[in-house]
């Protein structure tokens, strides 16, 4: 059992540390999205995306370790939670407090990374919102204003102004 949670302990490290690495990615997001920087933004991305990989095999890798750690415990690996080995640590309090340690600090560092990703949704929310306020405002500069002209049944012809910004005649 001891090496089991050894294991767990080391895959919970890492994935807390992998997490540090993202958040630091997601920072630098927040700059990039604030400056537009698509180039740079793809590059973050991609890093986002080998980063997620490897954060899923962290993840596989936690649910074997946590799978044995319940055949030994005779316990399904379904109901088997961190809160629940701290429980039947409390006689090993070493062991009971590094998990407890790296529980809090991967909590932690959870939170801040929804906080971050929180903050980056919304930026993207309003740079999409001027991309279409830009889009409509350049799509109404090149449409010129319709005619007050109406046809033999009261019916507005529809009819358009010149393309061009005046209609002088010289």
């Amino acid at each position: 059992m001891a090496s089991l949670m050894d294991n767990l302990l080391e895959v919970l490290r890492e994935e807390e540390k992998t997490y540090r690495g993202l958040i630091e990615l997601s920072r630098e997001k927040k700059d990039v999205l604030i400056r537009a920087d698509i180039d740079r933004l793809t590059e973050i991305t991609e890093a986002e995306q080998n980063i997620t990989s490897v954060l899923h095999g962290m993840e596989t890798k936690r649910r074997e370790v946590i799978s044995d750690m319940a055949v030994v415990l005779r316990k399904k690996k379904e109901e088997l939670t961190i809160d629940m080995m701290l429980s039947i640590l409390s006689k090993q309090p070493e062991e009971q407090k590094q998990l407890r340690e790296v529980r809090d600090r991967l909590r932690k560092t959870l939170d801040e990374m929804n906080l971050i990703n929180s903050q980056n949704q919304l930026l993207l929310t309003q740079a999409m919102e001027m991309v279409e306020f830009d889009m409509t405002l350049f799509r109404s500069l090149r449409q010129a204003p319709e005619t007050a002209n109406y046809d033999r049944s009261a019916v507005n012809t529809g009819d358009l102004l010149g393309r061009s910004g005046f209609d002088a005649k010289q």
